[in-house]
């Protein structure tokens, strides 16, 4: 790995870090006080989902070669937010539990490949632009929420892009951070700096906490996370992925960790983008450092998770939503011009972008997955049409 490491993969790894952890890491909390948990038990359940990810992750990359991004599962996160109003811990940990098992099953028996195989090439590549063209607009909201914190960022990105492209992203983000603690938007004061403990919760398994939380964690994770992040390497090209040994090894590091309270361990979408675009190195072979980079933050995180969600609560939102945003221009870029490059399959792209853009839901799953049917739908009806009689 030492011959393949560069800066950029470095960088584009803690960027998607600081991306991905924020706002995921508030949801948990919100959903830890829901069911009267105290900060060390909440504290548990960040670090063992921290844990599990970064471990799996990182073994899957250097396994594979290939940027695998694990992640928690931020659908499930908010579904949890309602779902486990009146639910018993360990009954919620019971579903933790059965939920993991159900995707450490499905990539045993090999469901997954299947699927991701027949996904064309074309709506792959509309599903990431639909997904992610939210992230470059919020960058203009944010810049309008507040200009003196974000028009500086984006000045210092187009500068970096013509001269320095590779470390773009890092200097957007010490940028960032100077005019935030230079406007007095940064307050650490409060932050509780302690290390994780990691505590047991012996799992109750019901009836009421399988149909309840672990079907619908279940379906939300493969449906709003799983099938889409295989579309996103799909997108960046790489149409080899073993995607059932990678659902199997999610699954069974989600299944270890839901017991210290982890809910759901998935494939990356958005921040897989971060780790497998041409941000993180120009040569796709290398790309897979940004995410055992990613994984190897996790681990750290793991270890004082709670003193970190405080810490990134800290941010102000403008700064996060303008490094995700100018962050993922360049997939943004890259899924439009792959979606459209072929006349033939335009519309059902555009089907697709437009569908994943809309932030449609229905029964708790989220727009990328109805963005893939719309434009799978899309796609198979205009292959219909285009048959000779």
């Amino acid at each position: 790995m030492s011959r393949d490491f560069s800066v950029s993969a470095f960088v584009a790894g803690l960027v998607a870090v600081v991306v991905s952890f924020g706002g995921t890491a508030v949801l948990m909390v919100q959903a830890g006080h829901t069911v009267g948990l105290d900060a060390a038990r909440i504290g548990s359940w960040l670090g063992s989902i921290c844990l599990a990810l970064g471990v799996g992750g990182v073994w899957l990359s250097l396994r594979t070669r290939l940027p695998i991004v694990l992640a928690w599962s931020t659908p499930g996160a908010a579904l949890l937010i309602t779902a486990l109003a009146g639910v018993p811990f360990p009954e919620a940990v019971g579903a933790f539990v059965v939920a993991a098992a159900l995707a450490l099953g499905c990539g045993l028996l090999g469901w997954v490949d299947p699927i991701a195989r027949r996904i064309p090439p074309q709506i792959a590549s509309a599903m990431l632009a639909g997904v992610l063209l939210n992230f470059g607009i919020g960058v203009f909201g944010a810049m309008g929420r507040q200009a003196a914190l974000v028009l500086p960022m984006a000045l210092v990105y187009l500068a970096c892009k013509r001269y320095a492209p590779r470390y773009a992203i890092l200097a957007v983000l010490a940028v960032g951070l100077a005019a935030a603690a230079a406007q007095g938007l940064l307050s650490f004061g409060s932050a509780d700096w302690h290390l994780t403990e990691f505590i047991w919760t012996t799992p109750v398994f019901t009836w009421r906490g399988v149909v309840s939380l672990a079907l619908p964690l279940f379906v939300v994770a493969m449906a709003s996370q799983n099938l889409p992040g295989l579309a996103v390497l799909q997108a960046a090209g790489y149409r080899d992925v073993p995607a059932s040994r990678v659902i199997a090894v999610s699954g069974g590091v989600g299944l270890l960790a839901a017991p210290f309270g982890a809910h759901s361990i998935t494939l990356a979408a958005i921040i897989a983008a971060i780790c497998a675009g041409r941000e993180a190195h120009p040569d796709p072979a290398r790309r897979y450092v940004a995410a055992v980079v990613y994984g190897a933050a996790y681990v750290a995180l793991s270890i004082a998770a709670g003193a970190v969600a405080v810490f990134f609560q800290a941010l102000p939102p403008t700064l996060i939503a303008a490094l995700a945003g100018l962050a993922l221009l360049a997939p943004i870029m890259g899924g439009m011009a792959a979606a459209m490059r072929e006349e033939h399959g335009r519309e059902a792209a555009l089907v697709t972008l437009l569908a994943t853009a809309s932030g449609m839901s229905f029964w708790g799953v989220g727009s990328a997955f109805w963005g893939l049917v719309a434009g799978l739908a899309a796609h198979a009806a205009m292959s219909v049409a285009r048959r000779p009689a």
